[in-house]
């Protein structure tokens, strides 16, 4: 009785051991599609995607500087408004 349950416990553990292998091969192949599915796509709009992110630095610039204005009181906000004209102006 003992060696029949060691034998079904040893066979339920190899099925299960096959199929956590399948199912981990298949959603590797998968993964790997979605990823060359993407890279095909972002390739073909590369000057697009520059243009994001250049336009998404400088506002993060803008922002850094109008919350150094915002939080630092010491300095003349007139000051600071006027060369952000000026860097705007610039580029």
């Amino acid at each position: 009785m003992m060696g029949e349950m060691v034998v079904i416990a040893m066979t339920i553990v190899a099925i299960v051991l096959i199929a956590g292998m399948s199912i981990n091969g298949i959603v590797d192949k998968v993964m790997q599609g979605k990823r060359l599915r993407y890279e095909a796509k972002a390739g073909q709009t590369g000057p697009e995607v520059r243009e994001i992110a250049e336009r998404q630095q400088m506002i993060e610039d803008r922002l850094r500087v109008l919350e150094r204005i915002a939080t630092d009181r010491g300095t003349l906000l007139a000051d600071e408004i006027e060369a952000l004209r000026i860097a705007k102006e610039s580029v």
